[in-house]
């Protein structure tokens, strides 16, 4: 019963296959006969009337115009008159208008061109795709054509024509166009000078058109040749396949004794030579030899080699070889090469950067510079000085959007120091706050003091980003932060500094420098190329930028929210963060490379083989705002992984931004500080605080506002941080979410929650055993159960039902021998859309 069973259901999808190539023959055969019988579509009926109405239309124009040649006198005066009785014209009074229309009032001669790019567009419609014209080039050419050739002959009938004929013609050779064009460039440039303009401008057209002939008969020629010499390679490989097939038959005669494979053996040859080869032996070896067949084939091998094998090896190695080619296909070196670098954007190709309207201009080209203030402070400055006995040989003032730096030159035998210390009763003196003494200028024999303006500017971000510096920047990741004393955009590249550490009072603008730097980045960079990590104690700062999760955000697979603001996420963030600079390491270890731009290029020159778990690598920027309250909650598993991130996460593209509002000594540690070159400090409470960011003492005297010191390296830059407000965000978020993002945040990996360091594997994670187990599979490119079984502490028989609904849904493919399975899903996104569906469809695997 069972039997008879089996046979109805394997007859039945039968049955069904027949029934519907049934079908598909009746389709294919409508087809034919409509096709035959000229029936079409109802677009192909509308196309047709359309097409025979412009021939007709075409037909009348051409007509009415070359009759309008020789007729166009004796209707000229009726034309003008309005009222044609008779008309001489073989179109007709409507031809008549129509052509004294083109003729006289358009483009002249060349007019009788427009019906026949009409022909074109004719043609066009009822041929389809059999038709090669494309009409936009067709447009292009015949309008050049048509206005070049107005222009060419309104100059031949104003300087060339005898006056005779000119009496005996009805219209303008150039039409009102032409004649209106050339009037136009001889009251400029004068008659020769026009005359000269065109000559070359017909030189140039003319020249390349008999370019474009010869590239066209050359390849004519090509082509004629390649088929001829085709052809008559066809006959050469046609008979020497007849005299194959006729060497093969003569060998299958002499080889009669040979015996006859069964169907096993015809499924076994599809596998490697040395089954193949036992095969053999077993076929002709007693059944003994089936007990040790790695001894017999030895023997084989090494002793027997008898003749009536020789044939039947051959045929196995050319089986074998055809395979390995049929599996190399389309993967050699040579298609490779032939191949488009690989675009990265690819994927969102209609992609758009936000633009300049979504920013607030605050206008400051209006204010003027106040001559009776610089005049004032630099009569104080002078007088201070001279109090206390300092002499100056020059003075001169830079007025920056926030601060004017005045630049003394000491006369000989003054001390620095003695200038240095005045700092205070300067101050005094001036009356004002933030003065700041800069005792020498680097690079130069001058002492500065910096003194706030009365009067700030506002340094919008419309004008930083509006800058030509900054938008043919070459850097990876660039920051623009302001403007400096000198008024000059200030601009670095995060990536060259690797890291950043942000400190500054509640209220000196720090979040704005936040909202700032990212800014920058969302208007230069691509989704493909940036994700952002964004870590948020206070939950309310980085919250208008969670509509960013499907272009620029990342996190962990289980996250639920895109910004981060528990601390316990913040720790398995940091962990997966570390796991992601180790598998990043990993990829630059087999690519042989040293850092993240030369394993990109590599890549997108496609050096790099994508199912060796190679793929574009996105920079990741992680910004951390408040991080002092994440260490005084966690302490050493912040601290820690923070910095092995900045001490070696460099080099794979994971750069580090933090941010805290009280620099002190037990938030920013030795370890943090010593790897954050980069530093920027808005104004702090005291002196203490400004020597644990600048180790020096400086950001204690800023006014506030956004006005910042920016330190890398030895040298200190004073700047006016650009001002993003918050509607600003909210319009960029909104103009980025409302276009087509990626189906799924970029993911970082999974690891423990608890114990185990960074880059330990977690598959006792979130989620179910089989999510797990495929996120694993697709991560390691590795279908084994052994490996499974091993990694998850799991009996062999669940590990091997685990990889059969893996297959089932179609993560990988089905048992290849002792070999593990292939992975057909490349990445986890592709991964979590099969998640997807399978939890759409109410699916569930345990």
């Amino acid at each position: 019963m069972t039997n008879k069973n089996s046979k109805k259901t394997a007859a039945s999808p039968n049955s069904q296959n027949n029934k519907g190539e049934k079908n598909n023959k009746r389709n294919q055969l409508k087809e034919e006969l409509r096709e035959v019988a000229g029936v079409g579509s109802r677009n192909d009926y509308i196309r047709f009337i359309i097409g025979i109405v412009l021939l007709v239309v075409s037909f009348f124009m051409l007509l009415s115009m070359l009759s309008y040649i020789f007729t166009g006198s004796q209707d000229q005066a009726d034309v003008l008159a309005g009222n044609i009785t008779k008309a001489a014209n073989h179109g007709g009074s409507m031809g008549a208008y129509c052509a004294f229309y083109m003729m006289n009032n358009l483009f002249g001669l060349t007019s009788l061109l427009i019906p026949v790019y009409i022909l074109a567009i004719v043609l066009k419609l009822m041929l389809k795709d059999a038709c090669p014209i494309r009409l936009w080039l067709l447009f292009l050419h015949f309008g050049a054509i048509i206005i070049l050739g107005s222009i060419d002959a309104a100059y031949i009938q104003e300087y060339f024509m005898p006056k005779r004929w000119l009496s005996e013609l009805s219209f303008n050779l150039g039409g009102q166009h032409g004649k209106a064009i050339l009037a136009t460039m001889s009251q400029y440039v004068g008659t020769v000078v026009s005359g000269i303009i065109i000559v070359i401008i017909n030189i140039l057209y003319i020249g390349y058109w008999f370019t474009q002939v010869f590239i066209w008969i050359f390849k004519g020629i090509q082509k004629i040749s390649g088929l001829l010499f085709g052809q008559a390679n066809n006959e050469d490989k046609f008979e020497e396949e007849e005299n194959d097939d006729t060497e093969n038959e003569e060998e299958i005669t002499d080889r009669s004794e040979a015996p006859i494979e069964d169907d096993e053996t015809e499924e076994e040859d599809h596998s490697f030579s040395s089954t193949v080869i036992d095969l053999d032996i077993s076929d002709n070896e007693p059944t003994s030899s089936e007990i040790a067949p790695s001894t017999t084939q030895n023997a084989f091998t090494q002793e027997e080699k008898p003749t009536s094998f020789d044939v039947k090896e051959e045929v196995n190695l050319e089986v074998l070889q055809t395979e390995e080619e049929e599996k190399s296909e389309g993967k050699t070196a040579e298609d490779v090469a032939n191949l488009p670098p690989y675009d990265p954007k690819l994927d969102l190709s209609r992609y758009k950067y936000p633009p300049l309207s979504l920013l607030a201009k605050h206008d400051s080209s209006n204010t003027t510079i106040d001559m009776d203030e610089q005049n004032a402070n630099k009569e104080r400055i002078i007088n201070v000085l001279k109090n206390f006995d300092v002499k100056i040989s020059a003075i001169s003032a830079t007025i920056g959007p926030t601060v004017t730096l005045y630049e003394i030159t000491p006369a000989p035998g003054v001390r620095i120091a003695k200038i240095r210390n005045l700092e205070d009763d300067i101050a005094l003196s001036l009356s004002a706050l933030g003065i700041r003494i800069i005792a020498p200028i680097p690079g130069k024999g001058t002492i500065g003091i910096e003194v706030p303006n009365r009067r700030p500017q506002v340094v919008s971000m419309e004008s930083i980003i509006n800058t030509q510096k900054f938008k043919e920047t070459k850097f990876d990741l660039p920051i623009a932060l302001g403007r400096t004393i000198t008024n000059e955009m200030f601009m670095v590249d995060l990536a060259k500094m690797p890291h950043l550490l942000v400190a500054g009072a509640t209220g000196q603008g720090k979040s704005v420098g936040l909202n700032a730097l990212i800014t920058s980045l969302l208007y230069k960079k691509h989704p493909a190329e940036l994700k952002l990590v964004m870590i948020d104690p206070k939950k309310v700062e980085f919250s208008m930028y969670n509509p960013l999760i499907k272009h620029f955000l990342a996190q962990v697979s289980d996250s639920e929210e895109p910004v981060i603001t528990d601390v316990k996420k913040v720790i398995q963030t940091l962990k997966s963060l570390c796991q992601e600079m180790d598998d990043r390491y990993d990829l630059l270890k087999k690519a042989r490379c040293k850092n993240i731009k030369e394993y990109n290029a590599k890549f997108i020159a496609r050096r790099l083989n994508p199912e060796n778990g190679h793929h574009f690598l996105p920079y990741i920027v992680v910004i951390i705002d408040e991080f002092g309250d994440l260490i005084m909650t966690a302490g050493k598993d912040i601290e820690l992984p923070i910095a092995r991130i900045a001490q070696l996460a460099r080099a794979v593209g994971i750069h580090m931004v933090i941010a805290t509002q009280s620099p002190r000594t037990t938030i920013i540690t030795g370890k943090i500080k010593a790897n954050f070159p980069g530093r920027i400090a808005f104004k702090v409470s005291g002196r203490v605080e400004s020597m644990t960011i600048l180790d020096r003492t400086g950001a204690n005297n800023l006014i506030g506002r956004g006005d910042m010191l920016f330190l890398a390296g030895s040298d200190i830059t004073r700047v006016q941080c650009a001002f993003v407000d918050t509607p600003e965000v909210e319009a960029i978020t909104e103009y980025i979410s409302q276009q087509q993002g990626y189906p799924y945040p970029y993911e970082l990996p999974l690891v423990a929650e608890e114990g185990g360091e960074c880059g330990d594997i977690s598959p006792q994670g979130n989620g179910s055993t089989f999510e797990q187990v495929a996120r694993f599979v697709v991560n390691t490119q590795q279908g084994s159960t052994s490996k499974i079984q091993r990694t998850f502490s799991i009996g062999f028989n669940r590990a091997g039902r685990l990889m059969d609904q893996l297959e089932e849904v179609g993560i990988v493919g089905p048992v290849n021998g002792s070999k593990p399975r292939e992975v057909y899903v490349q990445s986890e996104a592709e991964l979590q859309v099969i998640l997807e569906q399978l939890k759409n469809q109410g699916k569930h695997f345990e």
